[in-house]
């Protein structure tokens, strides 16, 4: 067969192949072009004949959001305008100098306290100090957000803040704007330098570590932490993802990976049009065995549940708390055309190395992490836990040398919080087993006494 009857031969295949496909594609392309027009129609025909003035940018993006409120609260759409809020909410960061505020009712602004490693931190601006003027102008009767505007700006660009010390001394301070980090990985309260103390009790050695949100660096800080402790010669840890809201899927999975062998599953993703994807813990860079608890409530979401049910499934943790909220789903965030913004689509949904699907469908009876141990805690008593942990976050001016740890007799202490003192109780437990397992005749250790591991 010549070259030339080759070609006629595979021109008229794909003829044919071409006759079958494009029909169905006009069709939708038709049906599309039939939509955009009665959008567009609707649109111009409320923007002229409206009976008060409209304004356009609203009517397009409602037109938007009405789409995507079909779907879940997850789908939404991000106008160019709010990009760089967007990724910075993702990433954890705002731009500043890394200040929290409080008025008082008399209108008088205080530096409740500067976060780690901000310009202001840096800069010596402590708690407790009034802020008296910004950029030279003098603070009266402003509202609070308008300050915060004030302080705020371009990343590189200068603020001068003129700060009152408790001791009288007024001193100005300029500040260089950066992007500012907020510390998702903390402590159980501040030492007197304002570092963070991770040890809750003393004797045997028990790590508390909070875990806020999922940030691009959730992961290394979060690791860094574990083998500070682990050095320090921790026996149990206690990893707190109350009220964490999720965040970067990446960095659940690799704070999974740290903890299991290789070879488990740490969770299976699939959706529509996403083929299933299942992966696996490649036990590299695994870290020591050490008993551990991670306690959640219904406000852990997201990565924070992947992590506590992953954990749980795969027997590497226990989990302690109340039912997490459900929100099993993956989103993409898909950059549109000719600078249109971003689309966060959901796409896929995540299951749990026991299959369990996590996310709560309409309807569902059934959702979330499931604690193995159930520790219920109204709202009031969660007011007062997250107002204990925002005074314990706070910077601190310079204290007497104390010891900080609660140790035994601290732990014996009646607590607000009655979930981390089931963890507490529930972890001396373990290590007393451990160090004292019960043999034949012998005289059980009870578990109110804890003692000292070999």
């Amino acid at each position: 067969m010549n070259r030339e009857k080759i070609a006629w031969t595979a021109s008229v295949v794909l003829l044919i192949v071409l006759a079958f496909k494009i029909p169905g594609t006009l069709a939708q392309r038709d049906d599309d072009y039939a939509f955009v027009r009665t959008l567009v129609d609707i649109h111009r025909r409320v923007a002229d004949n409206y009976v008060d003035p409209v304004d356009e940018s609203k009517l397009n993006q409602g037109a938007i959001d009405g789409m995507l409120e079909q779907l879940d609260p997850f789908s939404v759409y991000v106008p160019p305008a709010r990009e760089e809020d967007f990724d910075h909410m993702l990433n954890g960061t705002f731009k500043g100098v890394g200040i929290r505020l409080d008025q008082h009712p008399d209108g008088t602004v205080e530096i409740v306290t500067p976060v780690d490693g901000s310009p202001a931190e840096k800069a010596g601006i402590q708690p407790g100090d009034i802020l008296l003027a910004v950029d030279d102008h003098v603070l009266d009767k402003i509202r609070l957000m308008d300050l915060i505007k004030m302080i705020g700006g371009k990343i590189g660009t200068q603020v001068k803040l003129t700060v009152r010390h408790p001791d009288g001394s007024v001193v100005p301070y300029t500040l260089t704007r950066e992007e500012v980090r907020e510390p998702n990985v903390k402590g159980y309260q501040r030492n007197p330098d304002n570092s963070w103390d991770y040890f809750i009790c003393d004797d045997p050695k028990i790590a508390y570590v909070q875990l806020k949100q999922f940030t691009g660096d959730s992961y290394p800080e979060l690791r860094k932490v574990f083998e500070q402790v682990i050095a320090a010669g921790m026996k149990g840890m206690i990893l707190d993802l109350r009220f964490n809201p999720g965040g970067q899927l990446d960095q659940a999975e690799q704070i999974i990976n740290m903890l299991i062998p290789k070879g488990q599953t740490i969770l299976t993703t699939k959706g529509r049009a996403r083929p299933e994807q299942k992966r696996i813990s490649d036990g590299q860079n695994i870290l020591p065995n050490f008993p551990m608890i991670v306690m959640v409530n219904e406000h852990s979401a997201s990565a924070a549940e992947i992590v506590s049910g992953s954990l749980m499934d795969n027997k590497r943790a226990v989990v302690l708390g109340e039912r997490t909220y459900g929100k099993g789903s993956v989103q993409e965030v898909i950059p549109l055309d000719e600078q249109g913004g971003e689309l966060k689509l959901t796409v896929a949904y995540y299951y749990l190395p026991s299959g369990r699907l996590v996310h709560k469908k309409p309807g569902a009876t059934d959702w979330g992490v499931q604690p193995q141990i159930y520790v219920p805690m109204d709202i009031a008593t969660q007011e007062k836990v997250l107002k204990k942990q925002e005074e314990q976050e706070t910077f601190r001016r310079a204290l007497p040398k104390t010891s900080t740890h609660p140790s035994s007799q601290a732990v014996a202490q009646p607590v607000e919080d009655v979930q981390l003192q089931a963890a507490i109780n529930t972890m001396l437990g373990v290590l007393v087993f451990e160090t004292h397992p019960p043999t034949t005749g012998g005289t059980p250790v009870p578990a109110t006494q804890p003692t000292s591991s070999p």
